[in-house]
This record gives structure tokens, sequence and C-alpha cells, in this order.
């Protein structure tokens, strides 16, 4: 990224609400092209509302979200169409279709957004599944998958459109330690190989650490800090310190039974 380089996201002054109700209040940041973008916060502070907000899902009570120069709210129809096929989103659960297989989920958006002839639609569908490592899972259900290789598939299909800039929500959500660094490589080495700007969002402490080079605190609907994730980190303020012992000590307790239910099945 050049000192000047434009970003690719920037939200202004964000405020989302219900009724009388405020979930977020005057949210700020800019992301930028090759950046991988940490949304952090305990469960409930906004996380996934404002994600929703920044690919569209939701219109703001105020405040804007540009993506990729445009202006979310002011554009509508085709040109609308035209910018989200632009951006790649890994869901929480994947959100894969059951009930096709995982080539044909990996093709959905290339038949949706794209006049490609099947052939083509069925080579690149293969290409983005080898990028993910899932060559052989072209023909099976996501049923028949496991839970990392499922993240990795939803991934493939996220991909499928080559998107400049990849929303993740809670990517190692449900994944064991192993399986979830394994993921994290993979988005470093999507985003190496392509230059991409990606937004995860965690609170997933040893994942963040790996993988992010800006992060913003979210805690009751605000930022209460934001910069690299060592300088978030290392905030006198008191709830950021809080935040991040009561997630050190959660993933602490996490890896322990991880290791402890794998050593019961090494050693029957």
């Amino acid at each position: 990224m050049t000192a000047n380089a434009k970003p690719i996201v920037i939200v202004k002054d964000l405020t989302v609400g219900y009724g009388d109700t405020i979930i977020l209040k005057d949210i700020n940041f800019e992301i930028h092209t090759g950046e991988i973008f940490g949304i952090l916060g305990g469960s409930g502070c906004g996380k996934s509302t404002l994600l929703k907000h920044c690919i569209g899902l939701s219109a703001p009570a105020g405040g804007a979200v540009r993506l990729l120069g445009a202006e979310l709210a002011q554009i509508e129809g085709r040109p609308r169409e035209q910018l989200l096929a632009r951006i790649g989103v890994l869901f929480q659960y994947g959100a894969l279709l059951g009930s096709l297989t995982i080539g044909e989920n990996v093709a959905l958006p290339l038949q949706e957004h794209s006049d490609l002839p099947a052939e083509v639609i069925r080579e690149l569908v293969r290409l983005k599944l080898a990028l993910v490592e899932l060559s052989h899972a072209e023909n099976l259900l996501p049923s028949e998958l496991s839970g990392g290789m499922r993240k990795r598939a939803a991934l493939a299909r996220a991909m499928a459109l080559d998107p400049q800039l990849l929303f993740c929500d809670e990517p190692s959500a449900g994944l064991d330690p192993l399986t979830s660094a394994e993921l994290d490589a993979l988005l470093m080495r999507l985003r190496d190989r392509f230059g991409m700007g990606m937004v995860v969002v965690t609170h997933e402490l040893a994942s963040m650490e790996k993988i992010t080079d800006l992060a913003t605190l979210i805690s009751s609907g605000k930022v209460i800090a934001d910069g690299t994730l060592a300088e978030v980190k290392a905030s006198p303020h008191p709830e950021i310190r809080a935040f991040f012992e009561r997630i050190a000590a959660g993933e602490l307790r996490r890896d322990k039974t991880a290791l402890e239910l794998l050593s019961e099945e090494t050693w029957p």
C-alpha cells in the first residue's frame, strides 16, 4: 500500500438503531487494499450488526459506508448489484446450501453475476476449490464435510468472483485451535496472492494476533480503541484490559480442553 493510496472502505460516523435503542454510535474506520482489518469485541457488542451494514444488508440510521469508491446508500438497482459482486462474504456458519454439492455452491455466484458459459464456470469452480485445497470435494454435499472443510468451501464460494474486498464473520467460530490456525494461514495466503482487502469480525485473540494489520475494538456499540493490535492491547483503559484478560482466559480453557480430548483419542 502506498502512502497516498485511496481507502477501499470508509465507514464514517456510522450510527445504527432500532426504535429508540442505539446499537452502534459514531463508528469510524478506513481500510486499504491489501490490509486485513479486525473488528474485535465481546458477544452482543454489535460486531455482526456492523458487518451487515458494511455489506449493505441493512441501512444505517446515520453516517455512511463507502465501498470501492461508492456510497452504498446512494446506489441501487444494477449499479448496486455490480458493486456488491466485487465483494466476497464468508458468513459465520458458511451458509452453504445443503441440497447442492460443494461445486454447485461455488458455482452459484458465477451463474448469478456473469454470462460465462457452463464449461468455463465448471473450470473456475475447480480453480477456486483448488485454492482452498478442496479439489476432492467438488461432488460432495456440505453434510459430508468437516466443519473446517465447510468453512473452506464457503471461502471458495466467497472468492468465486475474484473480489477486491472480503468480509469474514467469525471465521474461526466452531473450529478447534488447529483448524482455526489453518484457516488463518489460508486467509493470509489469499491476501498475499490476490492483494485484496479483508475485514475480519471476531473475538478470537489468537487469530487476530496472526493475521490483522489494524484492528478496532467495540464495546457497548462504540469504538473504544483502534490501531495495530499491539497498540490496542497496550491501552491502560480498564475496560480494554478486562476484555483481553477475558479472551485470553477463554482461549486457554478451550485449548486445554482440545488437548485433553486429543489425549483421550491418542491414548485409549
